[in-house]
């Protein structure tokens, strides 16, 4: 018990002092970059009508905005970009088959097309969630699969240089909102943030023991070399990676969960 509340506290004091710190130093980044955005895509809806951004702020956060990284962006949009009020911070990328836009050298945007598919759930993903499994309950089933689903026009990764079906090869499902609503309540969001990071196993006092048991999680994949994905565990999220960055990153996440387990306060190191 001693073990895990110590455990407990530098994982706390690590989300305090150096996750919170990042968490408003994004903020501030995607502020700027948004506003940028907002305005290239108002010329966007300008030109075409049928377009509608899903870019909009929603109680402090923004919808149709996925943060890959602290200078990587992608929003849910249609149609490419040719002009707009910020011409001279903001430059197309060349050669690459999606729209993405750099602003101000600093921030990479992709646009991409998309559609939201609200109150609906996906044939491929109807086993979920898994029989016999308390969480989520039912109540929390309902909320995520009301949220739907958005359908990106973009190419799946995954499946390139193969024989693709009709569904794989032009559109890409994503399950952001859903994500979203499995991760309120509990500590299962701070313990998000600290990696990048059911019921009482989400209570503050498990913090320790659920972020090792992430990092076993994750170790196990990359040893198996199969990462199914959540929502869709036929897909395997780390089809085509080389089976050498694959063994590196099981052994760095190896030695990333045995420094916490045996000495909390390496995270002041990290």
């Amino acid at each position: 018990i001693a073990a895990q509340a110590k455990l407990v506290y530098q994982l706390n004091k690590y989300y305090t002092e150096r996750c919170q710190a990042r968490k408003a130093a994004i903020a501030k980044t995607i502020r700027e970059v948004c506003k940028v955005v907002s305005d290239v895509l108002k010329e966007v809806e300008v030109q075409e009508p049928r377009f509608i951004s899903s870019l909009s702020e929603i109680d402090a956060r923004y919808e149709g905005l996925e943060v890959i990284s602290p200078t990587e962006f992608e929003t849910l949009v249609a149609q490419s970009v040719d002009k707009c009020s910020y011409r001279d911070v903001v430059k197309m990328i060349a050669d690459t088959s999606e729209v993405k836009l750099r602003i101000r050298e600093r921030y990479v945007v992709q646009i991409t097309p998309a559609f939201k598919c609200t109150g609906i759930w996906p044939r491929s993903a109807a086993q979920w969630p898994m029989p016999h499994i308390p969480w989520p309950g039912p109540n929390r089933v309902a909320e995520v699969k009301a949220e739907g689903f958005n359908l990106l026009s973009k190419e799946c990764y995954s499946l390139t240089g193969k024989q693709s079906s009709a569904e794989s090869d032009a559109w890409v499902l994503q399950f952001g909102e859903a994500e979203n609503r499995l991760l309120m309540g509990g500590c299962r969001n701070k313990c998000l943030w600290v990696l990048k990071t059911p019921g009482p196993d989400w209570d503050e006092a498990c913090l320790g023991d659920r972020l090792n048991g992430i990092l076993l999680q994750l170790i196990s994949c990359l040893q198996c070399r199969r990462c199914p994905h959540y929502f869709l565990p036929n897909l395997d999220l780390f089809q085509g990676k080389p089976h050498s960055a694959l063994e590196s990153a099981a052994k760095q996440t190896w030695r990333l969960a045995r420094e916490i387990l045996t000495n909390p306060k390496s995270l002041d190191k990290l």
